[in-house]
């Protein structure tokens, strides 16, 4: 008689073998599954709120760039000569009435350099003496250069520095005002349910299946706040578009309730971002053409907004990850040109989620993995302006146990609870890759 083998058939098969490598321990995806969560509560949790609909104050440095544009043409000789140059309308930026074309006292004694409307050929430099009596949106200038400037309409006068005549007393001052975004918190419940027969049960696996089912469930309630976060939209948007105003025109559910939501970072750079310009901080990679110059182009525009460090925070999904890894490699473009990108060893960042160090000539990207950047986002890397990321707390977040008691339910029914949203400021400061 043959001996007894391991049956694939029948009641060995289905009931006695074993098959589990250990029975009592399962595998989780995504062991730090909210790093933009993580990040934002970092910068500390606004629980002050008394309504769930919220403003913030935020402020932006005018001298990180001051200038406007010439309304029409004009001729700056190469002398003691005065000569009035037009303001362009709405062409003010970073000075006194930024946004509009009128000059004021606070403009005299600025030195501005002229350059072409396309900012690629350097005219010559000036100096604002006075405005036009009578006429704000005029100035009038000396040539500090020793050759005579043709000024063009659209032409870019940049603030160098200021320049004062002997013995004169102190100028006219000028400030600036904070600026306002507004936005809501949105309520998040993720719900845990079993039978009391279930609660009672011996399982292999978990052998207690409602802690299994917490464990889970708060891994998908910080899931679903995180995608929330990278995003979510917002009827009323964040006030920084036009026509949108603070109100609480939220949409309706099935029983009439309102519901309230929050804008996330990439809906919030899609909508208010800057496709083109010295600001551009939304971009397309093209694998197939995307080249040297393009990238060093794209990447010293987004270094920008933080000279002092150099170095920038940027999560992304894997397929980008993956894209600037092979830059690393010397595949494509960056091999044939001898420029050097490095991507550093993996390491853990003290809020736990783990990140490498993309440098390039251009400066240092922080790249951290961020699974909720999965599928159509996969291609997408964000860099971010941790200081202008709040979390807003409307209600604290809490573990709600046991809820569901009414005519003595078997069973036990538990609920994760967040009310809060996402402040976002200084969008500009943000910048949105999408590789395709």
């Amino acid at each position: 008689m043959s001996a007894k083998n391991l049956s694939a058939l029948g009641t060995l098969f289905s009931e006695r073998r074993d098959f589990f490598i250990s029975p009592q321990v399962t595998k989780e995806f995504f062991s730090s599954v909210t790093p933009l969560f993580t990040l934002a509560m970092d910068q500390g949790v606004d629980t002050n709120l008394k309504d769930p609909l919220f403003k913030t104050f935020y402020h932006r440095d005018p001298w990180i760039e001051q200038s406007f544009q010439a309304g029409d043409t004009a001729s700056i000789a190469a002398n003691d000569t005065a000569v009035v140059v037009p303001i362009k309308a709405t062409s003010i930026v970073g000075l006194a009435n930024a946004g509009g074309n009128t000059a004021d006292a606070s403009m005299k004694g600025l030195q501005f350099e002229v350059w072409d409307s396309t900012k690629t050929t350097r005219k010559g430099v000036v100096l604002a003496i006075d405005t036009v009596s009578g006429q704000a949106t005029q100035l009038t200038f000396k040539n500090q250069s020793p050759d005579a400037i043709s000024v063009a309409a659209d032409d870019y006068f940049i603030v160098s520095g200021n320049a004062r005549g002997e013995g004169t007393e102190s100028p006219e001052a000028w400030a600036d005002e904070l600026s306002v975004i507004f936005g809501s918190t949105q309520i998040f419940k993720t719900p845990i349910e079993i039978t009391g027969t279930l609660y009672e049960a011996a399982l292999r696996g978990y052998s207690d299946e409602l802690a299994r089912l917490r464990v889970q469930k708060q891994k998908e309630h910080k899931f679903q706040i995180e995608n929330a976060l990278w995003k979510g939209d917002s009827v009323m948007g964040l006030g920084l578009g036009s026509g949108e105003t603070l109100s609480d025109a939220a949409r309706t559910d099935v029983d009439g309730k309102k519901v309230r939501t929050t804008m996330g970072v990439i809906t919030a750079i899609n909508r208010y971002g800057n496709t083109s310009g010295d600001e551009q901080n939304v971009f397309t990679i093209n694998r197939t053409d995307y080249n040297y110059g393009n990238l060093q182009e794209d990447l010293t525009k987004v270094m920008q907004w933080d000279f002092e460090k150099g170095m920038r925070t940027a999560m992304c999904g894997m397929k980008a990850k993956n894209y600037f890894s092979n830059l690393a490699n010397n595949q494509g473009f960056v091999g044939k040109s001898g420029w050097q990108v490095k991507v550093g060893d993996i390491k853990k960042d003290t809020l736990g989620y783990d990140f490498q160090m993309l440098e390039t000539p251009a400066g240092i990207l922080k790249l951290i993995y961020a699974p909720a950047l999965r599928k159509q986002y996969e291609g997408y890397m964000v860099v971010l302006s941790p200081e202008d990321l709040k979390i807003k707390q409307y209600r604290g977040s809490k573990f709600q146990a046991n809820i569901k008691t009414e005519n003595a339910y078997d069973g036990v029914k538990d609920q994760y609870f967040s009310d809060l949203g996402i402040a976002l400021t200084n969008i500009d400061k943000f910048a949105l890759f999408k590789v395709v």
